[in-house]
């Protein structure tokens, strides 16, 4: 049994017990009502991300809120792109739970599950400041501290589905399938979309100036048929997926 997390951390760089894969992608995108369309360079439509708009009563002058807001509509004459990424810090875990399973040390078990939570997003973190700064390049001279990062003064967001502002987890579906997370870092989803390993984020890259999180809320029947017709998904389905929202 470890004496804290930082004695456990210490251990598990030394030993090597986890390894981290990721993998992402950027592409052409265009909002297409409420949608997000990415492109491959030939033009094809290679996935189509189904959001979500806020319809809940707003103050005045602000508006319902859809994160296809934060990319060029269809039909604009300026190109716009958008990027998705999966990142999983849980690979060699199982390996290390029995071990602490067979010794009935459940603390140090627990431990290592959220240790390897917390490192799978700081390799998300991570490869997003990389994403801006070397492979998108939109922000190419950023330097920002520890403290900056932590409070996301960066430009840019990453939503993962599930969450307030992307709260289907379907999507997960549709991202896996165009980066190939299965074969490009070791990444798999359930029939309800949880994502294996445990230790795993994924989710969109949004470059836009004004881009920030929001919670959609509340949902009326008149979007969530609007949803399901989007998805090919009958409203009985799509209610299943957007339980909480109604």
């Amino acid at each position: 049994m470890f004496a804290d997390a930082k004695a456990m951390l210490d251990h598990l760089i030394a030993g090597k017990w986890l390894t981290a894969h990721a993998v992402f992608g950027l592409f052409a995108a265009k909002a297409n009502g409420d949608d997000i369309e990415f492109r491959a360079e030939d033009g094809r439509t290679l996935m189509t991300w189904h959001g979500l708009r806020q319809q809940q009563e707003r103050p005045e002058g602000k508006p319902n809120q859809c994160l296809a807001d934060f990319v060029a509509p269809k039909g604009d004459n300026e190109g716009d792109y958008a990027g998705a990424f999966a990142v999983t810090a849980g690979i060699g875990i199982e390996a290390k739970l029995a071990e602490f399973e067979a010794a009935h040390d459940d603390y140090s078990a627990i431990m290592l599950k959220t240790l390897a939570d917390r490192l799978a997003e700081a390799a998300a973190e991570w490869l997003h400041e990389r994403v801006r700064r070397e492979y998108w390049g939109y922000a190419a001279t950023e330097k920002l501290s520890n403290e900056d990062l932590i409070a996301e003064k960066y430009q840019g967001i990453r939503p993962a589905p599930g969450y307030p502002a992307c709260p289907d987890h379907t999507a997960k579906g549709e991202l896996f399938r165009v980066l190939d997370a299965p074969k490009n870092a070791d990444m798999g989803l359930t029939e309800s979309f949880a994502m294996t390993p445990a230790a795993s984020v994924s989710g969109f890259y949004l470059a836009h100036p004004e881009a920030r999180y929001f919670a959609v809320g509340k949902i009326g029947t008149d979007q969530l048929e609007d949803w399901a017709g989007r998805n090919n998904m009958t409203v009985q389905q799509a209610r299943r997926w957007l339980a909480p929202l109604l």
